[in-house]
């Protein structure tokens, strides 16, 4: 195996490793150090993450690495999630979401169109990553679409990214030359 792929790994771990410190802080609101590592230790065991006899170690590393990066704090007896905690959490969820595909199209296009200033290239850059995951496809530069509605999520995203004014979202009966589309889309029966 080499040094990239091993590097990759590492990083993957790492990022699981947060993902399930963040969510058991989320899921009991706050959490004792005590009661931390046996909760993480749990679901890294059915994941089979780390090695058995380092786990409490690796815990206890990534969830204090974690607090000095502003993600949880730790007020002495508890930890518990930051605003910046939490908005990191959303981001990993919304790297996993997939939108929801009715059984009929509806024959109207979803469209969304953004204008991201430069000082805002991390929240752009992390949009377009989603937008990709969730199967939206780009129809140029800051165009995408979808067949279906996706309202709700792009919503949810122009609050937790702070881009309201910055992403239009727009339904189209009739788009030209749409073919290819609804051929990369599976519309086409």
């Amino acid at each position: 195996m080499g040094n990239l792929e091993q590097s990759s790994k590492k990083r993957s771990k790492r990022k699981h490793l947060q993902q399930m410190i963040l969510k058991t802080i989320a899921a009991a609101g706050v959490l004792g150090v005590g009661l931390l590592a046996p909760n993480v230790i749990g679901t890294m065991a059915k994941l089979g993450i780390i090695p058995k006899f380092r786990q409490k170690e690796y815990v206890s590393s990534s969830a204090s690495k974690m607090a000095k990066k502003g993600l949880i704090k730790f007020n002495g007896k508890f930890y518990e999630l930051t605003a910046l905690g939490k908005e990191k959490m959303r981001r990993w969820e919304f790297a996993d979401f997939q939108l929801r595909k009715p059984k009929k199209w509806d024959k109207k296009w979803r469209v969304m169109i953004f204008d991201i200033p430069e000082k805002k290239r991390v929240v752009r850059n992390d949009l377009t990553t989603l937008f990709k995951k969730a199967g939206i496809r780009r129809l140029q530069n800051s165009v995408w679409i979808y067949p279906y509605d996706c309202e709700d999520i792009i919503a949810l995203l122009k609050t937790d990214f702070g881009i309201g004014k910055d992403l239009l979202y727009l339904i189209v009966d009739e788009l030209e030359n749409d073919k290819y589309l609804r051929e990369e889309f599976d519309l086409i029966h």
